[in-house]
């Protein structure tokens, strides 16, 4: 066999992944804070790059004095006392208090060192107590041993305790807690509850109410199984996390602004997409005007460059624009029984019906539907919500899996909550109604929906 060197031309289609290509893709799945965040970096970093603002232009000085004279002067003056020259009060105009509308929410540790400060402590015990509030987490429990405490204060445990006893009196009821029982016993005392049973109950068998196993209790505490219903309706009151109403956590809380609203005008749909996730760029006229006139040409090359990188994002951005639209478009299509009728309502779909219906590959409309919501007459929704599979029942027709689980939750409501219906009932149910699912289906569809079991649901009175 003869080896060799030899040179071929060979013609073979192939996709290549331009920047501006992985831009677009990188944009379309962009979540709207994602979004917000990466122009703020460009218009940073491309000076032909600007939002779009209110404010009127004018094309040249004359429209501007022109508009300059349609002002009332005459008028403006007459709106002033002659002495004061104080503006007249139009009672028509609102009036806002900012004091308010701008609140300051105290966390859990402040609100402790207040009801602290105001308490009739010793100095010392005083600064005991501030070490203890420190330690209590936003769960409103204390996080360390009360020895370790003591230790670091140099102080017999036994003081320790005493403060701590104090500092259990504040509110919330239950704070400074080491442990769910201790927590349920303060709120107990704190309500005065003249039953010796319910400490009893909380001391030995709360992991027997969590599992409702309410005979058990009763059989071993001598009590009628209607009272320890009682009992266990009156713990389930109790907070078990006393902390967590205050705003430990408000730096943490994410807000849903949805890219797209579906709103009902004159019994029609319309879409009407959200200009706060994605806002309009414009090409600066400052510095396109620089361009023009090419005082220098190595500043020009460098703004010929920033503005075809600036075409190409608005470009980009206004492709998602139009992609999310359509997609929006299709599935209000699909799913209008849905936004008529509600949950029970919902059809089965796929991305490829989407993807057909407006002529695009299943990848990018999942992109498009990734991490998007939109808001509805029936509430805010994430786009991923209309897509789910079905169920064909016996009269032919599609049904989708969230459609059965509102049905599955439907049935449990109704139910005797003396004899609560078991998933295999629920399933012989759904079977009647023409859906062939399984038992095992009810109880993951079940369990999606955080339902309890049917032992878990029995109740005695």
């Amino acid at each position: 066999m003869k080896l060799g060197y030899n040179l071929a031309l060979e013609q073979v289609q192939k996709l290549v992944m331009t920047p501006e290509l992985r831009q677009a893709i990188k944009l379309l799945q962009f979540t709207s804070q994602e979004l917000s965040q990466y122009i703020k970096q460009e218009i940073e970093r491309n000076p032909m790059l600007e939002t779009v603002g209110d404010e009127i232009e004018y094309e040249n000085i004359d429209d501007y004095n022109t508009d300059k004279e349609e002002f009332d002067w005459k008028e403006f003056v007459e709106g002033y006392d002659d002495i004061s020259y104080i503006p007249e009060f139009n009672k028509d105009n609102k009036e806002y208090d900012y004091e308010n509308i701008i609140k300051h929410s105290s966390s859990l540790k402040e609100h402790l060192l207040f009801q602290l400060n105001v308490s009739s402590l010793a100095n010392i015990d005083l600064n005991i107590g501030k070490a203890i509030i420190d330690n209590i987490d936003d769960n409103g429990y204390l996080s360390v041993d009360l020895e370790q405490i003591a230790d670091e204060l140099r102080i017999p445990t036994a003081r320790a305790q005493k403060v701590l006893s104090t500092v259990q009196t504040f509110d919330p009821p239950g704070v400074g807690s080491r442990n769910l029982t201790e927590c349920l016993l303060i709120q107990v005392r704190e309500d005065k509850v003249d039953n010796p049973k319910v400490e009893l109950i909380i001391k030995n068998h709360l992991e027997d109410l969590a599992y409702n196993r309410l005979h058990k209790v009763s059989k071993q505490l001598n009590i009628d199984l209607v009272e320890v219903q009682k009992i266990y309706d009156y713990i389930k009151t109790l907070e078990p996390k006393p902390g967590r109403a205050f705003g430990g956590h408000a730096g943490n809380t994410k807000y849903i602004i949805p890219d797209v609203n579906i709103e009902l005008v004159d019994g029609e749909y319309v879409i009407i997409l959200n200009d706060i996730t994605a806002p309009r760029l414009n090409i600066s006229k400052y510095y396109r005007e620089m361009i023009r006139k090419g005082i220098d040409s190595e500043a020009s090359e460098f703004l010929k460059e920033k503005l075809s990188q600036a075409l190409w994002i608005i470009r980009s951005i206004e492709q998602r624009r139009m992609t999310i639209y359509n997609v929006v478009k299709s599935i209000l299509k699909f799913q209008k029984e849905f936004f008529e009728k509600g949950d029970k309502a919902l059809r089965p779909l796929t991305l490829k019906e989407v993807a057909d219906d407006i002529n695009m590959h299943e990848s990018t409309v999942s992109r498009a539907i990734n991490g998007k919501y939109v808001q509805t007459p029936r509430g805010l929704y994430e786009l991923k919500y209309f897509f789910s599979g079905g169920y064909s029942t016996n009269r032919g027709q599609e049904i989708s899996s969230t459609s059965i689980k509102v049905m599955i939750k439907e049935i449990i409501e109704e139910e005797n909550p003396r004899k609560p219906l078991s998933d295999q009932k629920i399933s012989e149910i759904l079977k009647k109604k023409g859906i062939d699912i399984s038992r095992r289906t009810v109880a993951k569809y079940r369990d999606e929906q955080g339902i309890p079991s049917s032992s878990m649901r029995r109740r005695y009175q």
